[in-house]
């Protein structure tokens, strides 16, 4: 049901027929929750006291949207799964116990500051640069709760660089991974969106030193509020009808060429006029299949840049 209704969403033009795609690619995730249990509430885990979503259910839909909205070209495969009774350790040294925290969530009061987490003490404790440097494992996705003190995405490396947050720098890994931070509060439309905003920040960087008509990515982006009837796919926040951030339910009726980036690099298509039931009428987790799934995932390349941006994405190694 999911993959009808998703296909449903990605209407092909009716212009040229695009390239063959390219070979799919995998992966291999290290998985680390942090779920502690609770005393209080007969040793249940924290994600069933505040009744919040099963964290291996939300990985698995994870997989599978990816896996769909790149066209099959993307296949993220757990290969190692670590679930830790604790919380993670903040910049500062500070650790919620599970009492304190339940209870500063349900009363909203007290939530430690600095908020940020001590991704340093993370990479230590599960042994992270090593398993990088030998190919166990690709990149690491955080699982926990609110105030985690997670960024949705971080990259790390000798060369890394921005992803929606600060690059850390880290002199000893052999190549670049990206760390994810998800919640199991929120749902797979949340997760997607973090993906969204790591999408963004890549695909920025790939084409940073092109100008005008020749930066793809940011014709790409264009939604109509900024680019009057030149509307193309938008970006995460903004649906290419959108009038603020996160109105992917707007019924206003604009004109795009959204359909024509199917067919990439043919983007000679007509515009067609368009509102939010192409993108599933403010559901977050259709607009971002959809948003993603308009993304270049074909073979061949353009002025040193690959037809298939999904590479970027699932491995910025290779983005020069």
């Amino acid at each position: 049901f999911v993959l009808r209704r998703f296909l449903g969403l990605i209407r092909p033009s009716t212009s040229q027929s695009p390239q063959p795609a390219v070979p799919p690619v995998y992966a291999k995730v290290l998985l680390v929750i942090h779920n502690p249990r609770v005393v209080s509430y007969g040793g249940r885990r924290l994600h069933e006291v505040m009744r919040w979503q099963n964290p291996d259910q939300l990985v698995a839909q994870y997989i599978y949207d990816v896996h769909v909205a790149s066209h099959g070209y993307a296949n993220y495969e757990v290969v190692e799964r670590i679930e830790v009774d604790g919380f993670p350790v903040k910049q500062d040294g500070f650790v919620y116990d599970p009492e304190s925290y339940v209870h500063r969530f349900t009363t909203r009061t007290g939530f430690h500051e600095p908020d940020g987490v001590d991704y340093g003490r993370i990479l230590h404790d599960f042994n992270i640069i090593p398993k990088i440097n030998a190919g166990t494992i690709d990149e690491v996705w955080l699982m926990a709760f609110p105030y985690a003190g997670y960024f949705e995405s971080r990259m790390v490396g000798r060369d890394a660089f921005w992803c929606n947050a600060p690059p850390l720098s880290e002199p000893a890994a052999q190549r670049r991974f990206v760390i994810m931070g998800f919640s199991f509060e929120r749902g797979p439309g949340e997760m997607l969106e973090n993906l969204g905003h790591r999408t963004e920040s890549i695909m920025s960087h790939v084409y940073r030193r092109q100008r005008g008509e020749a930066n793809l990515w940011e014709k790409f982006s264009r939604y109509d509020q900024k680019h009057p009837g030149q509307a193309e796919c938008g970006n995460v926040h903004f649906a290419p009808n959108s009038t603020r951030d996160y109105d992917w339910g707007n019924g206003r009726t604009v004109s795009s060429r959204c359909h024509t980036w199917l067919n990439f690099p043919d983007l000679s298509g007509e515009p067609q006029l368009v509102n939010c039931a192409e993108w599933g009428s403010g559901d977050i987790r259709q607009h971002h299949l959809w948003w993603l799934g308009h993304l270049p995932h074909m073979a061949g390349s353009t002025r040193g840049v690959a037809h298939n941006w999904w590479q970027y994405i699932v491995n910025p190694n290779l983005v020069k």
